[in-house]
């Protein structure tokens, strides 16, 4: 009597992991680059609108006063910056350089985000300017409004601090600037060189300036 043994079919596990990695690393890069280049941005712009508006008492009237976001705290554009050029940075370099560059990318988005929460019932800038409009160094703003342009600003800052989470989980597998691999790592084919015509002019002409007699057969 035959016995046949039941030998189990491997299945292609890793083949198919593989093109999984790559396409969950191409998803995290472009959702770091957008998040991280929108939440810049966003931060960037927002600094130049009006974050609060008042009045000061100058003469028996009222002054209308208003002060942007640059005036209430520079802090959350500065850090925008920083973390636009921590972006780029990021596939500029490999290994624990860019652990580190992903770091200070999640440190300025949670930077912006936070300094510009702070911002959104502060009237310090507003009454500064009153007391310069009123000569009266105690006078503060009165009927003080605050806008909504605070809160867009802690958006960006948290897009930033999104974009640099997503590179310290998953940048390890993105590819770097001016590297000689292609996306799955092998090394990129070279080109063959071509030999030379030594019938063509321009060939004729340099062995000429060389010394050679081109006519010579070898």
């Amino acid at each position: 009597m035959e016995y046949v043994s039941a030998a189990s079919v491997p299945q292609p596990r890793a083949e198919a992991a593989a093109p999984s990695a790559r396409g969950g690393g191409r998803r995290s890069l472009a959702a770091a680059l957008l998040a991280g280049a929108v939440g810049a941005a966003v931060v960037l712009l927002v600094s130049g609108q009006t974050w609060a508006r008042g009045n000061a008492a100058v003469g028996g009237g009222a002054l209308a006063l208003k002060v942007s976001g640059g005036a209430v705290t520079g802090v959350p554009s500065a850090l925008a910056i920083v973390g636009l050029a921590a972006l780029v940075a990021v596939f500029a370099v490999r290994g624990a350089s860019r652990i580190l560059v992903s770091a200070l990318l999640t440190l300025s988005g949670a930077g912006a985000a936070a300094t510009a929460w702070l911002g959104v019932g502060d009237s310090a800038a507003l009454n500064e300017k009153a007391a310069t409009a009123s000569g009266d160094a105690a006078a503060t703003a009165d009927a003080i409004t605050h806008t909504g342009w605070p809160y867009v600003a802690v958006v960006g800052g948290a897009l930033l601090l999104l974009a640099g989470l997503l590179a310290l989980r998953f940048g390890a597998a993105w590819p770097a600037m001016g590297g000689r691999y292609e996306r799955d790592g092998t090394p990129r084919p070279r080109k063959a060189r071509t030999v030379p015509d030594p019938e063509r002019p321009e060939e004729i002409w340099k062995a000429l300036d060389r010394g050679e007699d081109p006519t010579r057969e070898s």
